[in-house]
Order: structure tokens, then sequence, then C-alpha cells
């Protein structure tokens, strides 16, 4: 396997008259699964992906065009680039055309990337054996999934941009079931290493629930006040996010589109809340890379945007809607600032306070919810998703838990419910359960909302 830094190289070197952008994806996981309270398989998996951006200019337009494969020899490199080119000179023009910015080159550029070791993960597996023998005492089993995985993506340009950045980052998750395999309860967390997961305080957690689970409480389907947990907020978040650029707007096909044209920029969704991204986030596991990669024309991206700086974004501040996705060239169309997609989301409330538990023990009278899956847009223009409750879902009455309801079909907008959060707790770092796979770096707070819709019962455990 050739070094990214000379794919690069070898690649750049066969520019012609067209711009190149090489994206080179080195990864090294470790993982880990169990079932049943038994450890069934791990795994060390190497890999390395290159993606050869073509944009050749004219006077008039612009094209591009990405070419993607493993790479075993030079030879191979050039065989790409050769791909890459032809591919875009018969490619449509595109609106997007611009030089690729000004190059910049990272310090530790020439360095070798870090892998992941099996080592990483033998404590987890030793505590896991801990978890699994007070669950058999319960009459609880569990089953889940971990991973430890590096990556480090390698930029060059024909601009002379030479940057790299080295993601580490970590899922765990597990399920616990009671004997019957009626009763479920769910646990994920994001971070950087297995050290910080306290697997004591994960089975206690997950005892209490299955515990909760043995008295059964009606509740009809219907307009509730919910207190959601961190991952619940997390999902719903991240899909305002992914929603949230400034094209779709401009074209009216979203919930950020203004009545008449144009986009909601400077409107009110809330109250004291804000959703923010920062590549140089104080939290070490939040962070993720401060520069541009793009191999395709998208609503978010550009390919011509390689290598530009990635800045911290308020997306929304004290409940305003400030900033929308936009790239280099829907920025200046749009008149609006230059706010690239970043790799993390974060929401703070102006009052929130206390942990998950502190904030139920407020609820006089609710349901919560701690976990989402299957979620799936039904609208794009008000941000209407579909989903379904988890793994419990719990009764509150005057601050305690006193059984669970089953679990609901729910039928809500992300961009709606901000203006109708009742309370809110600390934010804390979290893994979304159903977007955990495509996005770990996310931190909210839990989140009392008034009538949010649970549509109907679900027969999902």
């Amino acid at each position: 396997m050739m070094r990214a830094q000379d794919i690069v190289e070898v690649a750049l070197a066969q520019a012609q008259t067209e711009q190149l952008a090489v994206v080179v994806e080195e990864a090294s996981e470790v993982n880990l699964r169990w079932a049943n309270s038994s450890l069934t398989t791990n795994g060390l998996v190497n890999e390395q992906h290159v993606d050869i951006v073509a944009c050749p200019i004219n006077a008039e337009t612009g094209r591009t065009a990405t070419v993607s494969g493993q790479v075993r020899d030079a030879t191979d490199v050039v065989t790409l680039i050769d791909r890459a080119r032809h591919a875009a000179s018969v490619a449509a023009p595109t609106e997007d055309c611009d030089v690729l910015p000004e190059g910049q080159i990272s310090p530790d550029w020439d360095e070798a990337p870090p892998a992941t070791h099996p080592d990483q993960i033998t404590g987890l597996a030793e505590g896991l054996g801990g978890l699994f023998e007070l669950g058999r005492s319960q009459e609880i089993s569990h089953f889940g999934y971990a991973e430890q995985r590096v990556g480090t993506t390698f930029l060059g340009t024909t601009s002379g941009t030479r940057l790299r950045f080295t993601q580490p980052a970590n899922r765990f998750e597990t399920t616990a079931k009671d004997s019957t395999r009626t009763r479920s309860a769910w646990h994920g967390e994001a971070g950087e290493n297995f050290e910080e997961v306290n697997l004591d305080a994960v089975g206690a957690g997950l005892a209490d629930r299955l515990t909760w689970q043995q008295r059964h409480v009606n509740v009809a389907p219907g307009r509730h006040t919910v207190l959601l947990a961190p991952s619940a907020v997390a999902d719903l978040m991240i899909d305002l996010y992914w929603s949230a650029d400034a094209e779709s707007a401009l074209d009216g096909r979203s919930a950020f589109a203004a009545p008449g044209g144009g986009t909601r920029v400077g409107d009110a969704l809330g109250e004291g809340l804000t959703l923010s991204s920062d590549p140089h986030h104080s939290n070490p596991s939040m962070r993720c890379a401060d520069f541009a990669t793009a191999v395709a024309a998208t609503s978010t991206s550009s390919p011509f945007d390689n290598g530009a700086a990635v800045p911290a974004s308020d997306w929304i501040a004290n409940g305003v809607l400030q900033r929308l996705i936009t790239t280099r060239h829907i920025a200046a169309q749009a008149g609006l600032p230059y706010a690239p997609a970043v790799d993390n989301l974060e929401m703070r409330t102006a009052t929130g306070h206390g942990s998950l538990a502190d904030v139920a023990g407020r609820l006089r009278d609710g349901i919560l919810i701690t976990c989402l899956w299957y979620n799936r847009m039904v609208d794009p223009k008000t941000l209407l998703l579909t989903g379904l409750t988890r793994d419990g879902v719990y009764v509150v009455r005057n601050g305690e838990i006193v059984g669970s309801c089953g679990n609901y079909r729910f039928n809500e907008s992300p961009v709606g419910l901000l203006g109708r959060i009742l309370d809110s707790g600390a934010t804390e770092r979290t893994l979304a359960r159903e977007m955990g796979d495509y996005f770990n770096r996310a931190a909210m707070p839990p989140l009392v909302v008034e009538d949010f819709n649970l549509s109907t019962q679900s027969d999902a455990t």
C-alpha cells in the first residue's frame, strides 16, 4: 500500500491544465461484539481509499468529475487521474466553478498516520465480563457493539494545499434484555477511548430501566409533554442540521425557506437556545477537521472548495436562526456568510441545568423517551419526521418514574419543537441512536417539549 502523501504527489504531478484535488482516507479500527452476555467476535480493520477530483476550467465555465478507487502503486494513481480527466471533459458545466483556495500546509503533513491496536479494546473486553456476570445474577442479558477507530484525511491540491487531520473516535452501545425478552433498554455513548466508559454505571442504569418496565401504564397516543434524553435530541437535531442548507432554502425546498422567497435567517425559532459547530471544540472528542474536503457537488459541498478553512458557526443563537450551510458559491449568490458544514454539533440552552434524572425530577406529568429509531423524512418543507421510540418509554408523575407505556410512532418537526421547549438540562456528550453511525460528535441537553406528537402505538420493543 502506497503512503498517502506519495499518492498525493504522484497524482498532482500528472496535472495538465486542470485543477486537481486528491483526497486519501486512511482508517484503522478495532471492534468487539457481544450477544447473550458472551463475547462473540472481534476484528482489526485497516483501510485506504483514494478520490481524485478533476476540475478543468475554460473562460466560460468549469466542469468537475471524481474517480475513486484503491491504489497499489503509481500506475494505479496515473490510471485514476486519466479516468478523472476524461470524466470531467464530458461532464455537464457547473455553476460553482472557482479557483481552488490558496494552498496551506499542515506541519505534520509528512508523518505516518496513527493506527489502532487490539490492546485499546482489551480493558473493555475484561470489564464486560463483570457486566455480564452481574446481568446473569439479575436474569439480564446484554447485546452490543464497540469500536475504536482512528481515521486520517490527507488533502492535496494543485493550488499547493497539503493538509491532514487525524480523527480518533469510539462508539459503545449495549442493549439489556430480561429473561422473557419482552423488556429491553439501550445505552450508547461516544468519545475518544473506552477508559471513559463506566460499565458499573451502565449496568446499574440499564437494570433500573428494566425494573421500571415491570409495571405497564396505559397512555393513549396523541400529543404529550415528553422528556427527550440527549441521544433522542441528537437524532432530531442532526436531521435539522443536515437540512439547514442555504441552497435548499433558496429553492423553496426546506423548512428554512422564507414565504415569498429567500431564507429564514434572522427568524426566531425558539428562546434561549444555541445550536453550534466548532472544529476546535473545547472537548477533544468533539474536535474535527477545520478544512473542507469535497468529492461531489451537493447543496452543502463543492469540489472547488477543497482546502477552504472551516470556521466555527452558531447556526442558531439565542433562539434566532443565524446561518445556513453554504458553499463559497452559494454564500456569494445568497449574500450570506460562508458557513461550510462542520462534523460536530452542540446544543446549549440559556437556563438548562441538571442531568436527565434531575430534569425528570422536575417534571410533573410527562413521558420519558430514551432513544429514537428509524427516523425518516415525511415533508422537507416543514421538516416533518416520522420514526419510532425504542427500548423503553417511561411515564413520569410528580417527578418519579411510575412505569412504562410501550413504544410509539412519532410525527414531529425538529424545527417546530424548538418553540415548545419547557425545560432543559445541562449539555452532555452523547451518541445518537439512529445517526450515530454517520455522525459521531454530538453534545445535547435533555429537553422537555410540550405537544410532542406520539401518533400511534408501536409493537416495537
